[in-house]
């Protein structure tokens, strides 16, 4: 039998689960003789952006990565999250397979992970044992998708609104947070201020936010993790 030399990257700023992850790429090694993986692991955006891009430059294929939503942003501010990196994967890297991984087990947000990312593997943390991970990386490399129970069960749960959080909302969020006022945002997100307005409501409303204050919109917005 051929042997099949696999990449994989994890991404992931936690150094004990990104240990958890090689541990069982290293099992799958271990008990196939015609299966290998060279892993690298990036614990920021930064570094993961660096390496992806390196791939990306050089045609190499990245076949599997684990990505992790929260993650500190990118120095220069333009990759804000996982999510974020996850559409860089995407656009540069498009045949690699993505598994996700998340503490953030709400309905809205599991869904704006799957409408902006269509992840081949998703992971609520809690989820996680060592022969879950096993079972994701070989569901994930020989037929996708693999979602873990919690995520099986939120998508039986249909969303109840059919707007979603996306690239655009998660920067005027982000913004917004950081204290950016409103007359300063047109340039950054390219919008009219009307058209912000009108976003920012459709967020609290989907949010549940009666507040005119934004300090609430903003709590609201970093518990379900779009910040």
């Amino acid at each position: 039998m051929n042997s099949k030399k696999y990449t994989a990257l994890i991404i992931d700023d936690h150094p004990l689960i990104s240990e958890a992850y090689k541990s069982a790429f290293n099992y799958i090694d271990q008990q196939n003789e015609d299966i290998s993986f060279e892993v690298h692991v990036a614990h920021n955006c930064d570094t993961a952006y660096q390496l992806i891009k390196e791939h990306a430059d050089a045609s190499k294929k990245v076949d599997i990565i684990f990505l992790d939503m929260r993650l500190p942003a990118s120095e220069d501010g333009k990759i804000l999250s996982g999510e974020d990196l996850g559409l860089k994967i995407n656009a540069m890297l498009p045949e690699s397979k993505i598994i996700v991984s998340t503490t953030f087990n709400d309905n809205y947000k599991v869904h704006s992970i799957l409408k902006n990312i269509n992840p081949d593997g998703f992971l609520v943390k809690n989820d996680i044992t060592p022969q879950e991970l096993i079972t994701a990386i070989q569901e994930v490399l020989n037929d996708p998708p693999y979602y873990s129970k919690t995520i099986t069960k939120l998508l039986r749960n249909q969303v109840v609104s059919d707007y979603l959080i996306d690239d655009v909302d998660r920067k005027i969020i982000h913004e917004l947070s950081i204290g950016t006022r409103m007359k300063d945002l047109p340039e950054l997100v390219h919008l009219s201020i009307t058209a912000i307005e009108k976003r920012k409501r459709q967020i609290k409303q989907m949010f549940g936010v009666t507040s005119p204050d934004d300090k609430d919109l903003i709590l609201i917005a970093r518990d379900k993790g779009f910040i």
